[in-house]
């Protein structure tokens, strides 16, 4: 059976297409067909995909093999990236290990969102970062009621509310003011966004629970769902929105053992400097600290004046 891997390229970004070509130039030179249009059940399986873009891409890339299963190789070609796994300069590479079979699979959980209008019409879809409560009349705050597990919680004003998955976490959510969830966090989060309310803070539950969220009926509120920031949803006024944790989950192909802090440290430059763990032993100043006899435990740091 004729082995293929399946190329997803943003045409919008700057040297994608260059990138798409080399990788297709790897993959044919080991004996690997690829193709650039997928339709779910062809007879021809694919058996990876090699995303080259920025989140945006890598969405996109999860919806078009929604429930197939097929993994998916981000190469980052955005701004930040932080779905994807590798770098411009990784791509030949890249392509190399996927032909050679060179990869671990990561899951990752999805939402499933049910929409219930007014008048009794419903409409499903499915996210794998968040699902959007927003108001569709900009001039108007939404007034909403938020429900665990089908029991109220709190009703308030708001301009909306984010769930996220873990993996979602540190997208519109945590622009929000949620908090960053590791990707094996199996949990669902929810984010008010400038809610008029005492109790309006992020809430995270486990997997088998569900967050409801109705618009309140005889407000003059009209909610739009947004899936992923790409795909929407009419509400209208009065719905019901159920969001619980999805069927089918997204697996990741990944390529580096770096655990999830590094990946958050390196995305978000953030600053580490002072720390003095195990991973400081080969600077000068952890050489210093850890040099002690084996079996000695090291002596305390000296504590700072109190000027700092």
């Amino acid at each position: 059976m004729t082995r293929r891997i399946l190329i997803v390229a943003n045409p919008h970004r700057p040297g994608t297409l260059e990138a798409g070509a080399e990788a297709a130039r790897v993959l044919g030179a080991a004996g690997i067909e690829t193709c650039t249009s997928f339709t779910s059940g062809v007879s021809e399986p694919i058996e990876a995909a090699i995303v080259l873009g920025g989140d945006g891409t890598m969405l996109h890339a999860a919806q078009l093999t929604h429930g197939t299963g097929i993994p998916l190789l981000g190469v980052n070609l955005g701004r930040v990236g932080f779905l994807a796994e590798l770098e411009r300069e990784d791509v030949a590479s890249a392509a190399q290990r996927l032909a050679a079979g060179d990869y671990t699979v990561e899951e990752r959980g999805t939402l499933q969102v049910r929409v219930t209008r007014e008048d009794g019409s419903t409409e499903v879809g499915w996210a794998l970062n968040e699902s959007t409560v927003e108001r569709a009349n900009r001039l108007r705050t939404l007034e909403v009621t938020l429900a665990v597990d089908g029991l109220p919680l709190s009703s308030f004003g708001c301009d909306g509310l984010v769930v996220a998955t873990a993996t979602g976490s540190t997208a519109h959510a945590f622009s929000a003011g949620g908090p960053v969830m590791w990707p094996n966090v199996d949990a669902l989060l929810c984010v008010p966004l400038a809610a008029h309310a005492l109790f309006a803070r992020p809430l995270v539950v486990g997997p088998d629970s569900s967050f409801q969220i109705e618009v309140v009926r005889g407000s003059e509120s009209q909610a739009q769902i947004v899936l992923d920031g790409a795909r929407a949803i009419d509400g209208g006024r009065g719905c019901l929105v159920e969001v619980s944790r999805g069927e089918h989950g997204v697996r990741l192909a990944r390529m580096s053992d770096a655990p999830f802090t590094e990946r958050l440290v390196k995305k978000f430059s953030l600053p580490t400097d002072g720390w003095r763990g195990e991973r400081a032993r080969d600077t000068p100043i952890g050489r210093e600290i850890h040099a002690v006899t084996p079996g000695t435990p090291a002596a305390p740091a000296a504590a700072p004046d109190e000027d700092g």
